[in-house]
């Protein structure tokens, strides 16, 4: 006989390569048994016949705005969403903070704020800027799990995008320090001068802006810093993927011996660019949402396994900065994170048959390796922190703006129905959510990458 902290009978697990039903053991936090009718003296029993249970969902990319822009997400309301989306971790990026998380003290400074707030567990990005390469390896030293640089304007004046040769230097740099480097790819050079013509021109429409960040942009962006990696030696990874053609290049590279990776989001495999015009500004982003025939290329890449990694990259805002004629002056993201896991699950594998495994795996034991996180995450066997997310795969639900635990309730996905309902989220053996509510106070701890 054994005992549990918790135990969860009747449901079906979702594991590396397979499906089974079993029974699960929870102690310490810890997953300490796995298997047909374990039983054992616990002080909590959760049924969940007819329920999946996943790996929590772990976002390598949310903008969570803290330190120093609270009003437009924090992390108590943004981890309270990724909760309720089966989440159980998140990188978050450094560049809407304030100060940008881009020195040892300004990293201090959002550390103390997510260990303060924080509902689940998390990783830090630091930032690639002009005028911080001196920085990086006190960065590193305070456990980022990566830097992320942008290749075109971020929209943050604080936060730089980066040349060729500040690029350069720093994946030398993070090389060196066995750190990968995420960049957000798009030619400055090719978006500005697009973007110039059309404005002077007075064309401000949502469609202007689309074409204004067209996909060779992207591909031109993806090609460079891919040339950088190898010369340099640094694991790089994109962010963001929004076609099929930049996956295609990126698997190609990895063919050559070039360490990189890829991530999309649920936006790109569920929504095109004709969303950007009947949703309005809930669906601007950057890259911008591709056609039709681009996501037919995208799931292609996803189901052939070319795609690394899946974030929701949740950008949120004001509402106030979703409003304005000209569609170029409206801030550029999505907010996704609390539906980016049920989104994924019922455009994958409840529309295109993806098994769950593949599912799983991009968004929890393949961000894990890619980044090096602790051996404890994002796969459910023995000895395993017990992360979890129970699903069911059979429940209709509509995303209603009422439901929605952002700071500002606005996402793109409001009215869309979806078919794989997170009932509830367990994180280290303790239920956070349950039935649609927060059920435990902010208990995160911050998770370093291994070295």
């Amino acid at each position: 006989m054994s005992d549990f902290d918790l135990s969860i009978s009747g449901g079906t697990i979702v594991k590396p390569d397979t499906v089974i039903q079993a029974d699960l053991g929870i102690a310490d936090g810890k997953i300490a048994e796995i298997g047909p009718d374990v039983c054992g003296r616990s002080r909590e029993k959760v049924v969940a016949e007819g329920l999946h249970i996943f790996p929590g969902f772990i976002d390598s990319h949310v903008h969570f705005n803290e330190p120093g822009r609270l009003e437009w997400e924090g992390f108590e309301t943004g981890t309270r969403a990724l909760a309720a989306g089966g989440g159980t971790l998140f990188f978050d990026m450094p560049l809407n903070s304030s100060p940008p998380t881009i020195d040892a003290e300004s990293f201090r400074l959002k550390l103390a704020e997510a260990e303060k707030k924080s509902l689940t567990d998390f990783a830090l990005w630091g930032g690639l800027v002009p005028g911080n390469l001196d920085r990086l390896g006190e960065l590193a030293d305070r456990g980022v799990v990566g830097f992320k640089a942008f290749m075109c304007a971020s929209g943050m004046e604080d936060f730089p995008w980066v040349d060729e040769a500040t690029l350069r230097e720093g994946m030398k740099r993070a090389a060196q320090l066995q750190i990968p480097v995420a960049v957000h790819a798009e030619s400055q050079v090719m978006i500005r001068k697009l973007s110039e013509e059309r404005l002077a021109q007075g064309r401000t429409s949502a469609r202007d802006y689309v074409e204004s960040r067209p996909i060779e942009a992207e591909l031109e962006a993806i090609r460079v810093a891919i040339e950088i990696a190898g010369e340099t030696g640094c694991a790089l990874h994109i962010v963001h993927v929004s076609c099929g053609e930049g996956v295609q290049i990126i698997a190609d590279a990895r063919r050559r011996g070039v360490n990189v990776s890829c991530e999309t989001c649920p936006h790109y495999l569920a929504l095109t660019e004709n969303d950007v015009e009947k949703v309005g500004p809930p669906a601007k982003c950057a890259p911008p949402l591709r056609p039709a025939a681009q996501q037919a290329q995208l799931w292609q890449q996803i189901t052939a396994g070319e795609i690394t990694t899946v974030g929701s990259d949740h950008s949120p805002s004001p509402p106030e900065t979703k409003q304005d004629a000209n569609f170029f002056k409206i801030w550029g993201g999505i907010s996704g994170v609390q539906h980016a896991l049920p989104l994924l699950l019922t455009e994958a594998h409840v529309k295109r048959g993806m098994p769950l495994p593949s599912v799983a795996a991009l968004v929890s034991r393949n961000v894990v390796q890619r980044f090096k996180l602790p051996h404890e995450k994002g796969q459910i066997e023995a000895g395993k922190d017990a992360d979890l997310a129970l699903v069911d795969l059979g429940q209709n639900f509509e995303i209603k703006a009422t439901d929605l635990l952002y700071r500002h309730a606005q996402s793109p996905y409001v009215g869309r129905t979806l078919q794989a309902k997170v009932v509830r989220t367990i994180l280290r053996g303790q239920t956070i959510f349950e039935n649609g509510k927060i059920v435990a106070n902010p208990a995160g701890r911050f998770i370093k990458p291994r070295r």
